[in-house]
């Protein structure tokens, strides 16, 4: 008799609702950070944090996530999943701390890169725990369940930061994780049974060291190179070398593996590839708009915090009504004509972005924030069932590693790439309206309107606004085109496709600590 058939259904619940708790904390972290970035920017009231750190603070949480992902499952099949789940939390929940009271953008850094790695030990082993629990006949709904979290997280997270921001400090933010935290590690410890895998995979420690360095190389390049000089500087172009470099060594060296952490093989499937690159510049958008749009409605249009949280519920919204409607169309009419027309809405709404102003309806952004939240999706859900179907199933761990990783790595160069696009137009566009004020006054919008308060020159404001909603447009302009291209491929690789294929599950052989 198996482990699973053990555990009593009422327990099965217990498991599922502990499991949901610590993945809703990923997701509310992930988002809540957004509608503090105005108030960190504030020398007075925040940190006086630049463009560049703030997207440091972002990125850094995605980067430390995706590069910990297959860790955390190693661990998990040799130490048992409850055990590193739980050690996550405590990661998680100390760091949390640390970033409430930092006293400085640098520190608040370290902290993110922290949390990030407590996010990426508790997500794989919560899968291995649905996986290894749950009966395969009630193992899809279990997941489906877990996965709906990130609706949740999602429209929970912006509008709760905003409520605290405007009441008490921006460190309260953060501060929200701490009970959630304490729930979740007593109810792991007393409710989650602790599986291992009784064939242990190695820990790659080479891997996780070039796909971290490679990744921090990269993305400062891209961050640095449009502040503190511009992209002029020979150290911006080294660093941006060096990281391709290591990450090429990364791939290489997980290609001679014979159980490699990251499987670059799979990528010989030509529609695992393209459903990859689609899915990682889909969440490229996502987060590098919802960091320029923070600004905008907090900076520009002079929003509360709690009033831009409130503007991301109708994405939030879309995303949980698209993953349903996506995957039951899709099912029916093919990827390639489901998710290939959202990711093309999704292209359209960036460029809409082209029209907003300083006084544009926030109805009408509403309709557009809803669009792209239906379009994410109808985009995410179906693309992501059919890549993994594309796959053996021996290969579907391995498979959604990669999935999982891919996403994190399009978050990190969204904030990257758009974000430094924002910060370098805007430093261009507002230079001749600072000439003879000190050079901190053009580093971002908030910084301007610090001194325009200052100084008393409230013409300058009006420059600062106009500037940043110009280096806007571009960077919506920059990223319609790269989700355009995400688009073509998908639909080319999927074309022929009108239903994706169906996998049978099956019960792995597993050793449960009940």
């Amino acid at each position: 008799m198996s482990s699973i058939d053990l555990i009593p259904e009422r327990r099965h619940r217990r498991i599922l609702a502990i499991l949901v708790v610590s993945a809703v904390l990923i997701w509310i972290d992930s988002t809540v950070l957004g509608i503090a970035l105005e108030r960190l920017a504030d020398p007075v009231d925040g940190l006086g944090a630049t463009p560049g750190q703030l997207q440091w603070a972002v990125g850094i949480y995605s980067l430390l996530f995706a590069t910990a992902l297959f860790l955390a499952g190693a661990l998990g099949d040799r130490y048992g999943h409850r055990t590193i789940l739980m050690l996550g939390l405590l990661i998680f929940g100390g760091a949390s701390a640390w970033a409430a009271w930092a006293t400085d953008p640098v520190a608040l850094i370290l902290a993110r890169a922290a949390m990030g790695l407590g996010g990426a030990l508790i997500m794989p082993p919560s899968m291995a725990i649905i996986g290894w629990t749950f009966p395969p006949e009630r193992r899809a709904g279990a997941i489906a369940i877990w996965g709906s979290s990130a609706g949740v997280g999602v429209a929970v997270g912006p509008v709760l930061g905003g409520l605290l921001i405007d009441h008490f400090w921006w460190g309260s933010v953060f501060t929200i994780n701490l009970p959630i935290v304490a729930f979740g590690l007593i109810g792991a410890a007393l409710v989650l049974p602790n599986p291992r895998s009784p064939q242990r995979r190695r820990l790659d420690p080479l891997g996780l060291g070039l796909s971290t360095l490679g990744l921090l190389g990269l993305s400062y390049g891209l961050i640095e190179g449009g502040h503190q000089g511009g992209w002029d500087r020979w150290q911006v172009w080294a660093s941006i070398a060096a990281g391709l470099v290591l990450l090429a060594g990364f791939i290489f060296s997980e290609w001679r593996e014979r159980e490699p952490s990251f499987d670059p093989r799979l990528f010989r499937n030509r529609r695992f590839a393209a459903g990859n690159f689609t899915l990682a510049v889909v969440f490229l958008l996502l987060t590098g708009q919802s960091f320029y749009l923070a600004f905008y409605l907090q900076g520009a249009r002079g929003m509360s915090a709690l009033s831009a949280g409130l503007m991301s519920l109708p994405a939030a919204s879309g995303v949980i009504v698209g993953s349903q409607l996506g995957s039951r169309l899709a099912a029916r009419f093919g990827v390639a004509k489901v998710s290939g027309t959202a990711v093309l809405v999704l292209a359209a709404c960036s460029s809409i972005n082209l029209l907003y102003d300083v006084d544009t309806p926030l109805v009408w952004i509403g309709v557009v924030g809803a669009l792209v939240g239906l379009s994410i999706g109808m985009t995410t859900a179906p693309t992501t069932t059919a890549v993994l179907a594309t796959l053996p199933l021996d290969r579907m761990g391995a498979g959604s590693a990669v999935n999982n990783v891919l996403r994190q790595v399009g978050s990190v160069l969204g904030v990257a790439i758009l974000g430094t696009i924002v910060s370098s137009t805007y430093q261009h566009r507002i230079a001749p309206s600072i000439v003879g004020l000190p050079d901190t006054a053009g580093t971002s919008a908030e910084a301007t309107r610090h001194v325009a308060s200052t100084l008393g020159r409230p013409e300058l404001v009006k420059a600062a606004n106009d500037a940043f909603i110009h280096a806007m447009h571009v960077a919506a302009l920059v990223g319609a085109g790269i989700v355009l291209v995400g688009a073509v491929v998908l639909v080319l690789a999927f074309r022929q496709t009108s239903r994706p294929a169906k996998v049978q599950e099956e019960a792995p052989t597993e050793t449960v600590e009940v």
